[in-house]
Order: C-alpha cells, then sequence, then structure tokens
C-alpha cells in the first residue's frame, strides 16, 4: 500500500508540484518523502496542532494522572504561545490560511478523549501525544529545512527544540502508562 502511495505522490509531483505538494501533506506521503509543505499548508497544520493540542491538554487537566496533568499544563503554555506567534506572523492573504476551527479528524480525536474514561484516558491520551508530536516534529523539521517564507521557515527553526521535547515528554508520559 505504502509503494502505491508512493507511486502515486511521485507521479504527482512530476506532473504538478503545488498540488503533489498539498494533496501530499493531507495524505502523509510528503512527511514519508521528507518533502516540505506549501506554506499555506504549514499555517494550516501548525494552527490546527496547536488547537488540538491545547484542547487535549483541557481534557487531560480534567480526566488525566497527576503526570498527564503536568504535561497538559506544559502544552496549554506552550502551544498557546506558539499559536499566538503564528497568528503575528501570518498577514495578508497568508490569513485565508489560518483555520477558526479544527479539522474534521482532530474533532474526532478530541471526541474520543472527552468520551473516554478517567481509568481508560492514559491510554487513549498518551499514545495520541506522541503521535500528534511526531507529526508537529516532522512537519516544522520539514519546514525548517524547506520552507519558501523565510520568516516562517526562521520560526518553525527556532520552534522545533521545543516540540521535539514535548515528543520527548509524551513518549516518556506512554512508556511510563504501559
Amino acid at each position: 500500500m505504502k509503494q502505491t502511495i508512493l507511486a502515486i505522490a511521485i507521479g504527482c509531483a512530476i506532473a504538478s508540484p503545488a498540488l503533489a505538494q498539498s494533496v501530499g501533506e493531507k495524505s502523509g506521503v510528503n512527511s514519508v518523502l521528507g518533502v516540505a509543505p506549501k506554506t499555506e499548508d504549514f499555517i494550516k497544520e501548525a494552527a490546527t496542532s496547536d488547537m488540538l493540542e491545547i484542547e487535549a491538554a483541557k481534557i487531560a487537566q480534567q480526566k488525566g494522572n497527576a503526570a498527564e496533568k503536568k504535561f497538559a499544563d506544559q502544552m496549554v503554555t506552550d502551544h498557546t504561545k506558539t499559536s499566538t506567534e503564528l497568528k503575528e506572523m501570518v498577514t495578508g492573504e497568508m490569513k485565508s490560511a489560518l483555520p477558526t476551527g479544527l479539522d474534521d479528524s482532530s474533532q474526532k480525536k478530541l471526541d474520543v478523549l472527552r468520551n473516554t474514561k478517567v481509568d481508560d484516558f492514559a491510554s487513549e491520551y498518551d499514545p495520541m501525544q506522541v503521535s500528534a508530536h511526531k507529526d508537529a516534529v516532522s512537519l516544522f523539521e520539514r519546514y525548517a529545512k524547506g520552507g519558501d517564507n523565510p520568516k516562517l521557515k526562521d520560526w518553525a527553526g527556532k520552534t522545533l527544540p521545543a516540540l521535539q521535547h514535548h515528543l520527548a515528554m509524551a513518549q516518556d508520559l506512554d512508556k511510563n502508562r504501559k
């Protein structure tokens, strides 16, 4: 299956680079290939990631164990900061790339967390945080290396160490849960 997706992505890349990046970002192909997202895709994905992290953390502050609550406090602080920074950098026609709410996939993840019993919360939240932060690290790494907006590219590079730290913290949460 991955080979089929890879073949399709390569074909799209040859046919239309702009389309391939956008489709590739939505399908995860860009991440597999290490391709930098288009600026609009980076803005949308980074903003959506921040919104999801903040909302998931609010649920963890209510349902999580002590370690998850501490982690969640850090997520609210850090992702509120990056969300504010991103909004301040995005100007002009790029503002249209900023989402006003969560996409369906992110909303479904939050719904799962909201509907999870306290006793089962760690088994949903902890691996979700590992996955979300792996995705964020990939997104920011790729944009920092190959993004086309110098200001956002620099910001992605400066933000990356914090996201890598979040990933390590999430992996520790998930490891200690088992």
